[in-house]
């Protein structure tokens, strides 16, 4: 049964749901200064319980700062601590765009929202 945390004022909604041996988690609307940390503190809660691994659904990700990139670098770094498998689902336009810009593409596992295939270069 997925799990659903909204934050009205930070403007991001997080739902979880298992898949397999690990997590899917699924986030709307803004990640910004506001509701990095909540995110950061979610994800952090799924490394513990020892996942295989974590897949971020970002399709309806409207809007992503600095902060928000640092919260996912971040995870990236923990998962690997971990050995867990860390990917990012769903980046389209502006987002992928940013993503490519930016270089953040070739760190992460990531499938388009469009694409059956994925990408990996680390």
């Amino acid at each position: 049964m997925p799990d659903r945390m909204v934050a009205p004022a930070d403007d991001l909604e997080i739902t979880t749901a298992p898949q397999g041996p690990g997590m899917v988690i699924h986030l709307a609307g803004r990640i910004s200064i506001d509701s990095a940390p909540g995110l950061r503190d979610r994800l952090l809660a799924h490394f513990r319980e020892e996942k295989r691994s974590v897949t971020v659904d970002m399709s309806e990700v409207s809007y992503l700062d600095c902060a928000g990139i640092a919260t996912l670098i971040e995870a990236l770094k923990m998962a690997r601590n971990r050995l867990i498998t860390f990917r990012i689902e769903g980046l389209n336009g502006n987002l992928e765009n940013l993503f490519q810009a930016t270089g953040l593409l070739a760190l992460f596992e990531t499938y388009g929202a469009n694409s059956s295939s994925a990408s990996r270069v680390s």
